[in-house]
């Protein structure tokens, strides 16, 4: 099993900048589709990217698009979300996932594991 622990939210003013990490346990990481979501009070989970293991490709979301950019590094079993130029909008709980259905990294139903999730704060 995966054991994902996420880190580096924060609060951040409109325009600004951070970058989400989420550590994996585990000696399979690479195997596994990670992804990243994120869900505001009141609303649903949202995806917000994801990266493939079999195939190499990357989703994103169309809010994210331009401005979010999701990585992995298998040597350190980290995957990063680095997102730029913020908006209020961006405001939520950031969840980390993975998983091996092999199934639309974009549907949270293709994860098995997922981490306690980092707040991100965006101010106007």
């Amino acid at each position: 099993q995966v054991q994902l622990v996420e880190a580096g939210g924060g609060l951040v003013q409109a325009g600004g900048s951070l970058r989400l990490s989420c550590a994996a346990s585990g000696r399979t990481f690479s195997t596994y589709d990670m992804g990243w979501f994120r869900q505001a009070p009141g609303k649903e989970r949202e995806f917000v990217a994801g990266l493939g293991s079999i195939r190499v490709s990357i989703y994103y979301a169309g809010f994210a698009k331009g401005r979010f950019t999701i990585s992995r590094d298998n040597a350190k079993n980290t995957v990063y979300l680095q997102m730029n130029s913020l908006k209020p909008e961006d405001t939520a709980v950031y969840y980390c996932a993975a998983g091996l259905r092999r199934d639309l990294v974009s549907r949270a139903s293709s994860y098995d594991y997922w981490g306690q999730g980092t707040q991100v704060t965006v101010s106007s």
